[in-house]
């Protein structure tokens, strides 16, 4: 079954497609990750995105069903190099063809993606479509030019209703902008009484919950299309501690006054090196985002800067002057990827600690 990519610069290539026979228009962009795919694949934030996975062999491990990082994959393509009709692994129970076909995902393998990585990284991100080889490429041209890119990713991956994952330390407010399971897996894990909550849950209604902390999570899409959450944030600094990552972090820089502004083509892997700049120490990171914080409009506001990226320089890291606050645009629960960040968890639980006694000795 022979499909087609074609990019709204009029580029086409030509390959065999596997998973649904259903054609996407999305956002293609593309990831570095040597391993993880299958945690990629139902990662959130790449709602509205067609992936392209720049390791060469996909797949060959298969899909298990410990390793989701959301139920239903929000993803709406794939395109690898290689993807291996048989895989091997004690805990594989389908094949990428297999899931996807059930997940009614369209993917397309072999074709060039070190070519198509190289015009991504020169270009730009761009828009493209997956579909049948008999599709006249003048008429997907026509499509794609027409077709606008989403808005509202935030709103179709974050969950419709609040919902409780109980424990019995610290109580967490996570909102969900397209939360990651990797980032409840590590606050269940301190045993943290998480309540998770949709994106445009108000200020008054987490406070209502009397959280010790609020944890912003992950998600996709431009932060200025999410003015429920900057107002929200307005409301809540400097009475709660908060923990943001990714979107969390872009939206807790422009709730502050700072900017957010668009990349060329983004950090998508798992081998991204971060310098924090209190220990000049350097981590490996897990990277997934396409928007990143304006570093000259943090200096006029009451933002530090904590990280940044090695390769670029790009900010990854801030904290609050005044109140107890940190945000990272990297990802410490690492699914997929190294655990060097796994210990700013342990930082937001002692930030929870502190604040308590503080507002105790302050009664």
């Amino acid at each position: 079954m022979k499909k087609q990519l074609i990019l709204e610069d009029g580029t086409i290539f030509i390959g065999k497609g596997f998973g649904s026979d259903t054609e996407t228009i999305g956002e293609v962009v593309f990831n570095t990750g040597m391993t993880g795919y299958q945690e990629i694949i139902s990662d959130p934030s790449y709602c509205g995105q067609i992936v392209t996975l720049t390791y060469p062999l996909i797949g060959n491990y298969g899909i298990n069903r410990d390793d989701f990082e959301s139920i239903n994959p929000a993803v709406k393509g794939l395109i690898v190099k290689e993807a291996a009709d048989f895989p091997s692994n004690w805990r594989n129970e389908y094949t990428l063809d297999e899931y996807f076909d059930m997940k009614k995902i369209p993917g397309i393998a072999g074709i060039d993606t070190r070519k198509l990585t190289r015009i991504i990284r020169q270009y730009g991100t761009l828009k493209g479509a997956i579909c049948s080889i008999e599709k006249d490429p003048n008429e997907v041209l026509e499509q794609l030019r027409r077709t606008p890119l989403s808005t509202n990713q935030v709103k179709q991956v974050s969950t419709k209703n609040a919902y409780p994952s109980p424990g019995r330390g610290k109580r967490v407010v996570l909102v969900d902008f397209g939360m990651k399971h990797g980032i409840l897996r590590e606050l269940n894990h301190r045993d943290c009484d998480v309540v998770v909550v949709p994106y445009h849950t108000t200020a008054d209604e987490i406070l209502q919950l009397r959280p010790d902390g609020i944890m912003l999570s992950n998600g996709p899409g431009d932060p200025k299309d999410v003015p429920e959450a900057i107002d929200m944030l307005k409301g809540v600094l400097g009475r709660v501690p908060l923990f943001g990552i990714c979107l969390g972090h872009q939206l807790f820089a422009l709730a502050c006054g700072a900017n957010t502004e668009k990349m060329k083509f983004g950090h998508r892997g798992s081998n991204h090196p971060v310098k924090d700049l209190a220990t000049g120490k350097v981590a490996i990171t897990s990277q997934n985002h396409g928007y990143t914080v304006e570093e000259e409009s943090i200096k006029n506001t009451k933002l530090e800067i904590t990280h940044i990226a090695v390769n670029d320089g790009t900010v990854e890291g801030l904290k609050h002057l005044d109140y107890p606050a940190f945000t990272v645009q990297y990802h410490p629960e690492a699914s997929p990827g190294p655990e060097d960040a796994n210990g700013l968890f342990n930082q937001f639980i002692d930030m929870m600690e502190k604040h308590k006694q503080e507002v105790t000795a302050n009664a």
